[in-house]
This record gives C-alpha cells, structure tokens and sequence, in this order.
C-alpha cells in the first residue's frame, strides 16, 4: 500500500530515479520499417471513420455509469462542436479558404502591408500577421494582440462547461493557481483568439505546402511543432507527417567536438525516446510550462510550448482541444550546456485524455513514457487508466491533491499498482510549496534513466505508421503525393554515387559544358577586342559548332526523362509534391559526409581572415534538382546553337518546351540557375528562352525590378533573403548554391502601381564570388565580370559582409567598371555578425570608416582597373553618399549556441527593417528605372 503525502509535503517516496525499472517494454520485434511493429496497410476512409467513431465510444462508455453527470449530452456535442469551428474560421476571415486553401504564393505576396511594421487592429488581421512575422523569424510571431476593441458579438461564444467547472472545482481559498487554457478567464475584447486557436485555423485553411512552411519557419523559432491537428468538426484528425518533411535539424555529440561530430537529419527520420505529457481532468499545474522548464538551461528560459503567462496565453481554446504538438531537445555537443547527451522528443497534449481518447491512445503506443498530470483519481479516471493494461510504456503521476480527496487518490492508486506496472517511484506531487528548480531536477532525472535503459526510439514517420493504425488520417497519404514520391523513388534508387550519377546520367555537363563556355568566352572577348581577325572568330565558332553537335547527339538519359514526366504531370500539385520529393530524395541519395561544427568553421575563417578563397567549397556539391534543370538547359542551348547556324531545322526541334517546364517551377518559387558555378558562365540562349517564357506568361504585367545579393560564401546571404521574402534559397554549408539564381516575387495588383512594378527579380549570387584576389588572374577577371553582370541587371544591389572592411574585390571591381556606364544600381551594404547575438562582440565599424579605408585587395582591385590620380574608394564613386542609409548591421542570427538557440529579435528586426528601406528606394524611384522583360532581355544580351 501507498501513503500519499498530503499537501506541502514532497513527492512520495523520495528514491532516486536509478530505483526506476530498466527493463525493456515487452511487445512483438520491431520491424525494419518502424520501431512500432509492422506497419499498418492504408486504411480505407470508412473503416478510419469507424475506428475513430469506436475509440470515442470507449471512452464514452467508460464516462456513462461515473457518478456525476456528463458535462454535455451526446446528441449536442457535434452540433456545438462544428458551430465553433465555423465560427473562428469565420471571426478570422478565412471561411473562404476552405474549398480553395491559402497557398505559399498567397503569402509570399509583396503588398503596401510588406512595409509596415503594424499590429493588427481586427481579427480577420491576425493570420496575416502571424504569418508576416513567422516567415520574418521574429520569436514574437505568437504574440498577436489587437491594438483597437473588438465589438463583444464578433468574439466566439464562452463555454459553459467551461464555467461549470471552474465553479465546481476551485475553491478561491485555495492558494492554487488557474488550470492552464481549458479552465480560464473570460476573453478580452481586445484580445479574443488564443494563439493556439490562431495556429489550428489557419493550418485548417492552407495548402501542404504553406503548411510545411508555418512547420519550417516555427522550427526555426523554436516553437513546439503542430503534430496531430485536430478537427473539432468533423473529428477527422490529420497527422501532420508532410508538413514535417522540411524541417531538418543539426546536432552534436559528446565527446569530442571535432569534424564529423555533428549530423544533421530530417526530423522525419531521425529516431529518438519520445516522452508525452497530457492532463487528466483537471491540474493545477500546466504542462507547458512544465515542459519549458525541462528543455530550458538554467540562465535561460524558452517558451518552445505556449503557455497561460504568456500574452493571450489565459485565452479559452475554442477549437485547439486535442491539438498535439512536439519539440526535441537537441544537444550542441558541450557538456556544460547539454541536458540530455541525445536528442530527446517531447509531446504536448493539448486538453483532456478522455476527451481525446484517440490522441491519447497514439500517445501511449508511440512513447517511451507518459507523464499524466492530475489533481485527483476518481472512478472515471481509473476506469480510463485501467483500459491500458498490458501497455509496454511507462507512466508517471504528477499530482496536486486538493484537500480531503487523500484517502480516494490512495485507493485508486494502490488499484493500478499492477495495471500500469509501477512503483511509488513513479508518483510525484507537485503543489504551491513544492521547489520548482528541484521537481525538474527529478523529472529530467527520470527522462535520463529511461534513455539509458533499453527503451523504444521513434521517428516521426514511426510515429504515422502507428497513426495509421488508429484511425487517424496522414496528411502525406492523398493518391498526388504518393505518386510523386514513388516517381521520385524510382530515379533516386539509381543513385549510388552522385559523381559517378552526374557522369553516367547527365553527360551534357561536366567537361562538354566547360569546354563550350570556354570557347564562348574566347568568342566574346574577340568580339569585344575591337577588331580580331575574321579567321581566329570563324575558328571559334567552328569548334562551338562541334561541341554542340556533340551534345546534341545525346539523348536524354532515363533520369532525366523521368524528372521531365514529373515536372510535365498535368497535376499542379503532382508536380509540386515530385520537386518536393526530389529535394529530399536527392539530399539523401549520397552518403552522408561528416559535418564540422559551426566553431571549426569560424576558427577557420578567424585564422585566415581575408585569406581564405571562400570560392573553393568546403564539401563537394551535393546533387540537386538544379543538376536536372542545367541538364535540360544544355540540350536546349545545344539545340538553338544548331537551328542558329542553320545546322537544324527549327521544325525538328525537341526541346524547344524546356523553357516552358522550367518557367512553372520559376513561378511555383523555385529558385533557377542563372548562372553555372561550376564554369562561371551563363547559359545564355538558356536563359533568354526563360525570359521570353515569362514575358508571355505574365503578358500586362511585365513590369520587373531587379534585386540581387552579392558576397562571399557564409555571409548569411540565403537565409537574409529568405527571412526578408520568404524564399527558398538553400541554405546551409555544402548546400547553398554554388552559382548565380533567381526567384520571382509577385507584387499585389492593389500595390503595383504605388511600387512602380509587378514583380521583383531576386538574383542570389551564390559562392560565385570569391573572398580574396586570387592569383590566377583569370578566375578573378570571371568573378569580376559575372559581378558586373548581377549588378548591371540590378535596380537594387545588396553586398553582404562578413566584416565591415571586407569588400570583395570582385564587387568592387564592378564598382568601378559600372561607374564608367553611368548605370549605377541603389546600393546598401550589409555587415552580418556571425556571433551569437547575445556574445559580447566588437562593435561595428563607422560606414565612413567602410567606404573610406581601402584594404590591400581593394587597391590592387583599383590598380587593376588602372585609375589615375591615386587610391580610389567606395566614397569617391557616383552617387554615393556616406552620410545616407547605405551600411547595416544586422545582429547574429541566434541568440544563444545552436541547436537550441532562439533566434534572434534583434536579427528579425534589422532584417525587417533593410527589407522596408529597399522597398521605400524603389518605391521612390531611387533605383535605376524599373525594367520590362524585353528589356531585361537585351540587356542580359549586350551585358
């Protein structure tokens, strides 16, 4: 027998946690597939409707013959259930978003809102403004709060059962604080929707593939991630297994902290222990911020779970009840910070287990323990718990009596001593007195010891497959997506070695594609040498015409046959989940090489400073979709010099449709190479068939600004661009481009005319440009050139630095030879630390110290350029004036050491705020004049 302690007193049976039981859950063998057994075949929709139709009478059953009254009758809960629904999506303004879902594009647009930093005055405001701050990384995202009244009869309706219960169960005498969410004050006027609400409806109204962005860009902020979404109308709950795939995360090992001792994987994949946490009726203490307590080091708190004493946090959930959410504990590999010396994942019920009996029951299949907290175990409960008998997982109490109900508690508890196998060990009791810093000390004690015991590690697609089984729908399940993935599987199970891929497969790269730049180089710099001989140009255009002849001799191979049916799919969203797939497929067709931590990294840049060429990459350059689409590029340019020199009928042409294809993904957000960084030459007849694409697609509006990024590798280029846009340049090192690519932002038909444009063309110059004035005069006249290329097309030229003095040769080369033209592109640099933003760092350099103090590389820059009348400097060009905007400081990205690091508000901020001064420059016309797209065309020609 039990003697539970009562209140004030600490938890019973004060044991350490190595008297925990370390014996492995018994249950069949886990399969290769999943760590749950077998996985389950696709379950039918009327036989996943009967399941969930059957776990909600279990629990109803077990509910009708307890001694109180139920809270609602069964015949009102659906109906008042869908009216909720209904009612948020339409106090949020997004009932129209349920036939036709929210896609990416529509939130990607740039409107007047882009340039204001304002907070939303009415509820249909608030998605919007969520999403504008998630996609800016900005760790407030979650704090939506109206700055004007709401009218009361636009708030969604209180619950009464809500009410009833407070009443029924608090006792104001007691010194206990307020249940979280469920049992909370009345809303606000001004503050109406919980944010958890906010986070439902809108996943509820949006296509999968804005979902797996909100994912992706809450991963980054370190938010607790939707898992299973709940569906209060129809109770047909999705398992969010597609809107995970993006997100991939680094962590480190222990010891020793050198190269390989970090990995990097798909959350998707990855296994780990799990540890849930779910409420049983009513508790005095909140999960959430339980569970913050246990993921936060001791000198800092993180709200990775939302909580009641965060802003809005008090606010009733109307329909996020049941709403599953997840978060890993990631170690950086340094022992004085780590936690756990392993990732660790942690899941959040949201509302009460027997209310959401199915989330529950998922819960319990897929972890290593449960911790169920509670005030009280009556009949109900018992009759709850005992249904779990012969369950392989741990379970845990934490309990907060209330006064007189001891001697109840210890009966029931003594009665599921053999149910749940337990010990009093596994019973703790948390009340107003109890040491908080001490209680998590012992709950990450207990997730300690599970973790070293043989225990079960799931992955989140494990977790589905058990998902499956339930009953439970998987996003990831619709006929287009399985399509695609098996189209992406057919031609990534090919790839055994991705160099010996890109030899066998795309041939028309490599050596034929270098040497044909080559030749066109040779032929361009006699064009402009002023008068070669007629023989040496008619040689060289001899020896293209062979060398395209070669490869248009080719055919496509079997990859590149496949990839071009999956982009062809007349299926708009087949053809979105195929690129999806092939990411992913791709990322993980090759071995994994090891990774460096982000300190060997930044001791390597610190010991060489301006040395390094940061032009040679680091790893080898993974095989991408971009090594598809380059493919596609040669045969058409091969095929075009033929029919140019009369060599080819146009009748006979084949791929004549490739810019076409490729156009669809441009406008589908995906990036597309401008320039090849393995050559550093551009595709021209390439990419002028993409433009004249696009000119006839867009057809009225036409209207272009360029805006282009430029600075060496490991800058913080692609993630600034994807933070200020929400694009979708890959980052991180081995990853990012290698060359030059572009993506095209709409412009809202309302703004068009006050920003003077329809679209923006964003050019990412990738690892094009090296860090120092190599000495091979060559490769520095290619980089200088593909320089003055990007900013010859550019309206607005952002330069990123890594120190404040650091100007690339190269750029400022371009510089120079652009000032000659008179065409001088708006221009702001940006220096971005790579410390921690909460480090002591060296302040930054006065912008007058940047553009006055030339370095070594920048006068041989200017020598080279041949300049007289001494040393020239950034200050001395055409329109640049030091006294205005044109260098930033932008703040680390992370505040604290990844992977656990939030990100930085100081970092969002800066981000937002460069983001509206380059709007406000082209909105004020201080760009150059804005483009059509035959003009871009031509200047793409004659630059």
């Amino acid at each position: 027998m039990w003697d539970l302690p009562g209140p004030g007193h600490e938890p019973v049976s004060p044991a350490s946690a190595d008297r925990l039981s370390t014996t492995a859950p018994p249950g069949k063998p886990y399969s290769r597939h999943s760590d749950l057994g077998e996985v389950a075949p696709e379950i039918k929709a009327s036989e996943r409707r009967t399941a969930v139709a059957i776990a909600d009478l279990e629990w109803r059953e077990m509910e009708g013959d307890d001694d109180g009254p139920n809270e609602a009758q069964d015949s009102d809960f659906p109906t008042v259930e869908r009216s909720r629904l209904q009612e948020m999506l339409s106090l949020l303004g997004l009932e129209t978003y349920q036939a036709q879902k929210l896609s990416l594009q529509d939130s990607l647009q740039i409107s007047s809102d882009s340039m204001k930093n304002w907070a939303p005055q009415a509820p249909k405001d608030l998605p919007w403004n969520f999403l504008r701050k998630l996609q800016a990384l900005n760790a407030e995202a979650r704090n939506t709060t109206m700055v004007l009244d709401v009218p009361p009869d636009t708030r969604p309706a209180e619950k009464e059962s809500q009410v009833e219960e407070e009443i029924i169960y608090w006792d104001t005498a007691d010194d206990i604080s307020a249940d979280i969410y469920s049992f909370s004050e009345l809303p606000t006027p001004d503050t109406p929707v919980n944010p958890l609400d906010l986070l439902c409806a809108l996943l509820l109204s949006s296509d999968s593939f804005l979902q797996q962005e909100i994912v992706l860009k809450m991963s980054l902020c370190q938010f607790a991630l939707p898992l299973v979404l709940p569906d209060p109308e129809n109770h047909y709950h999705t398992f969010l297994l597609w809107a995970m795939r993006g997100t991939v995360r680094t962590w480190g090992s222990q010891p020793p902290r050198a190269v390989g001792s970090f990995r990097e994987d798909s959350v998707v994949l990855s296994r780990a222990p799990a540890f849930a946490f779910v409420r049983m009726e009513v508790s005095s203490n909140s999960k959430s911020q339980l569970l913050n307590a246990v993921l936060s080091p001791g000198h800092r708190q993180r709200d990775c779970f939302w909580h009641r004493d965060l802003n809005l946090g008090t606010n009733p959930r109307e329909i996020a009840d049941g709403l599953v959410e997840i978060s890993w504990f990631l170690p950086s590999g340094r022992e004085d910070l780590d936690i756990f010396p392993e990732p660790v994942a942690f899941l959040n019920l949201r509302g009460d287990i027997g209310s959401h009996w199915l989330q529950f029951k998922l819960l319990t299949e897929i972890s290593s323990a449960v911790f169920i907290l509670t005030d009280n175990i009556s009949k109900k409960e018992y009759k709850l718990l005992y249904s779990m008998k012969g369950s392989a997982t741990k379970y845990y109490f934490i309990l907060s009596p209330y006064r007189g109900k001891r001697n109840t508690n210890l009966r029931f508890l003594n009665r599921l001593i053999p149910v749940l196998k337990m010990d009093p060990s596994h019973v703790l009791v948390k009340v107003s007195s109890t040491d908080s810093a001490g209680f998590v000390r012992r709950i990450r004690a207990i997730v300690a010891h599970v973790t070293r015991a043989p225990c079960r590690r799931v992955s989140v697609e494990d977790m589905a497959h058990a998902a499956r089984k339930l009953g439970l729908k998987v996003d990831e399940d619709c006929d287009e997506c399985q399509r695609a993935k098996d189209r992406m599987e057919q031609i990534t199970r090919k790839i055994k070695d991705s160099d010996a891929y890109r030899r066998a497969e795309l041939r028309l790269q490599g050596d034929p594609w270098r040497k044909a730049a080559q030749v066109e180089r040779e032929l361009c710099q006699a064009q402009w040498a002023g008068d070669p001989p007629e023989r040496c140009r008619a040689e060289l255009r001899h020896r293209l015409l062979e060398l395209r002849t070669q490869q248009n001799g080719h055919d496509p191979a079997w990859g590149l046959q496949e990839f071009i049916s999956g982009i062809s799919s007349p299926s708009l969203g087949e053809k979105q989940y195929f690129l999806r797939w092939m990411e992913w497929g791709l990322a993980r067709a090759a071995q994994p090489r090891p990774r460096a931590s982000p300190e060997t990294m930044l001791t390597l840049r610190a010991k060489h400073r301006g040395a390094v060429d940061f032009s040679e990459p680091l790893w080898p350059e993974p095989l991408g979709v971009e090594h598809f689409l380059r493919e596609m590029g040669q045969f058409y340019e091969a095929e075009s010099c033929l029919v140019e020199a009369g060599k080819l009928p146009a009748g006979q042409r084949r791929f004549a449709h490739f810019p076409g294809l490729a156009l669809e993904l441009l406008l589908k957000g995906l990036p597309l190479e401008l320039i090849d960084g393995n050559t550093l030459s551009t595709p021209l007849r390439w990419v002028t068939g993409l433009l004249k694409e696009l000119h006839v697609r867009l057809e009225r509006r036409s209207r272009l600004v360029v805006l282009s990024v430029l600075g060496v590798p490991g800058t913080g280029k692609s993630t600034l661009l994807n933070t200020m846009f929400g694009l979708r340049f890959a980052t991180g090192r081995g990853r990012g481009p290698r060359g030059a690519f572009m993506q095209l932002l709409t412009v809202a038909e309302s703004f068009s005319q006050d920003l003077g444009c329809d679209h923006i063309l964003v050019i990412h110059s990738g690892g094009l440009i090296g860090g120092v004035l190599t000495e091979a005069g060559e490769r520095f006249e290619q980089e200088a050139s593909l320089a003055t290329l990007i900013m010859g097309l550019s309206n607005v030229t952002v330069v990123s630095l890594a120190e404040t003095r650091d100007i690339p040769p190269a750029i400022l080369h371009a510089f120079l030879r652009l000032e000659k033209t008179g065409h001088m592109p708006n221009y702001q640099f940006v220096y971005q630390s790579l410390q921690d933003a909460s480090a002591p760092g060296s302040k930054p350099r006065e912008r007058k110290q940047l553009l006055d103090e030339p370095r070594d590389a920048s006068r041989a820059t200017v020598q080279m350029e041949h300049q007289g009348g001494g040393i020239r400097t950034l200050a001395g060009l055409a329109f640049c004036d030091p006294e205005k905007q044109h260098v930033w400081h932008i703040p680390g990205l992370w505040h604290g050491v990844p992977p656990m690091a939030a990100v930085s508000l100081g970092y969002s901020e800066a981000i937002f705020e460069l983001k509206r001064c380059l709007l406000e420059n082209i909105r004020n016309g201080l760009s150059n004049q804005n483009k059509n797209i035959q003009q871009l065309i031509e200047l793409v020609r004659r630059l």
